[in-house]
């Protein structure tokens, strides 16, 4: 089957991580989804424990808080990682070394250090309610904390280098004559980012927004931190039915809605990639 000295060869190099992957994580996650289609004790099947999730009000609220809270950290990271990796795209080769450093800077903070500085930043006596009554904008602090605000100012912090750095890499592959030669034709700045510069990393855009928006919906401590028991998302909700309820068959439930929101997520995504492609 494989004569070739090379195929043989390569299939020697994957191997091990072939062997990884099934054995840590694809395993695991088809007996998830056994599990949670699993109805009783017995061999029978059925989305029983699915239907009596959604059915409680105080689930459908978490999951349409954790959908909405991804979904606005995903779209602001897409508007704010647009210029700036056309910034770092840009940048001379000289400078370049450190602009890269910086971007990637906060992801090797942790992320338990850096949720304590939101809490310092936004508590009633931090320093963004200081600024909100000293500028006369509020006669008193603000209930910043353990909302969903603060939740989503932390994971847009947490997050948005993901999506820098995607689109920083495919901006660097975009050849640098496209978007001058479409100004030349009569593209205002609008039309040369829509109709040149978005189709063509689009493959970033989809990995980054992917990797923003499983990171949302997974992250456990910025929400847990920030949000308490007063925003749950989830992540936390999972986190609860273990420890605290050990409902486990809730717990498989939820995290295969994890794991279909991030699947559904990453096709949409790439649908509307292919779909701007063939127009």
């Amino acid at each position: 089957m494989f004569a070739d000295p090379k195929k043989r060869l390569g299939l020697l190099l994957v191997l091990p991580a072939l062997i990884f992957i099934v054995v840590c994580f694809l395993l695991p996650v088809l007996a998830l989804l056994v599990d949670a289609f699993r109805v009783g004790d017995g061999m029978q099947w059925g989305v029983d424990r699915f239907i009596e999730f959604f059915s409680q009000e105080f689930n459908r609220t978490i999951f349409w808080r954790t959908l909405r809270i991804a979904a606005l950290v995903t779209l602001a990271s897409i508007i704010l990682g647009y210029p700036a990796a056309q910034a770092v795209a840009r940048v001379s080769p000289k400078w370049r070394g450190l602009v890269v450093g910086m971007m990637i800077l906060p992801l090797m903070v942790s992320p338990i250090a850096r949720t304590y500085a939101w809490i310092v930043l936004l508590g009633r006596n931090g320093a963004v309610n200081a600024a909100l009554v000293n500028m006369g904008l509020t006669e008193e602090p603000l209930r910043l904390l353990f909302s969903e605000f603060a939740v989503f100012v932390g994971l847009l912090q947490l997050l948005l280098p993901l999506m820098l750095m995607s689109l920083a890499g495919a901006l660097e592959n975009l050849p640098r004559d496209v978007e001058p030669a479409a100004a030349t034709l009569g593209a205002n700045p609008w039309q040369v980012f829509c109709k040149v510069t978005l189709p063509l990393t689009q493959e970033g855009l989809v990995v980054g927004g992917t990797l923003v928006f499983t990171g949302c919906v997974t992250a456990y401590v910025t929400p847990a931190l920030l949000g308490g028991t007063k925003v749950l998302m989830l992540e936390t909700l999972l986190y609860q039915k273990v420890s605290v309820e050990s409902d486990f068959g809730a717990a498989n439930v939820i995290a295969v809605i994890l794991v279909c929101m991030t699947l559904l997520v990453n096709a949409g995504l790439k649908r509307i990639s292919s779909s701007r492609s063939s127009v």
